[in-house]
């Protein structure tokens, strides 16, 4: 079970939600109480162990930009929380090794994932960045093919019901594990990872399949 924690501010959050046992942390650079700078966030990815996979999440930015803020960032991989059309995924995707398209449950966009140039889609809430919960049989709509993380309102209370009922490939969490708008509550951290791996179905124990192996690029 991949398990991402999101609108990471502080280093001492990054770290923390490493140790705990985080596959991947976002930084945020749409605008949002969570908006971070690239200088910022450089200061945190260089003191991360090289296996996780650090996030810039954007929204409806162009392509360009995207990619000189993911590099000058230190980051991995670009997460594309907007409309961005296939052909913008494409151009992100043919730089950046590692893309996740956020689409809208229900949406147009989430009923094409197999459109865009990625197999990492992120399924959100009808409201996008809501952090309200939605009814996750909407997922059946989505096609197969890709590796579906869920996100939308999730908690420590309602992750474990959400993995058992969607069966997502993994999981991903911002305001349901803070204390206030980018600041992380190391308690709900902690059980939030926790109680989504003990949740996950038997295909998804053990051992996961990171988007790729890091030492590749050593």
């Amino acid at each position: 079970m991949f398990v991402k924690i999101c609108g990471i501010t502080s280093e001492d959050d990054a770290l923390f939600a490493v140790a705990m046992g985080a596959d991947a942390v976002g930084f945020v650079f749409a605008p949002s109480p969570r908006q971070v700078a690239a200088s910022q966030v450089y200061d945190i990815t260089r003191r991360l162990p090289p296996e996780i996979l650090t996030v810039g999440v954007f929204r409806d930015e162009l392509p360009d930009r995207v990619i000189d803020v993911v590099n000058r960032a230190g980051l991995k991989a670009a997460q594309l929380h907007g409309h961005e059309s296939p052909s913008d995924v494409a151009a992100v995707a043919a730089q950046v090794r590692w893309v996740i398209k956020a689409v809208a449950a229900g949406s147009a966009d989430a009923r094409r994932v197999n459109e865009y140039a990625t197999d990492l889609v992120l399924v959100d809430a009808p409201s996008p960045g809501s952090g309200k919960v939605f009814d996750w049989s909407m997922l059946e709509d989505v096609p197969e093919g890709p590796r579906l993380i869920l996100a939308g309102g999730l908690t420590p209370d309602n992750v474990g019901q959400a993995v058992r009922i969607a069966r997502p490939w993994g999981v991903d969490v911002a305001s349901g594990v803070e204390k206030s708008p980018g600041k992380k509550d190391p308690r709900l951290v902690k059980a939030f990872i926790e109680r989504a791996r003990a949740a996950a179905p038997l295909p998804h124990l053990g051992p996961d399949e990171m988007p790729y192996d890091w030492a590749d690029d050593e």
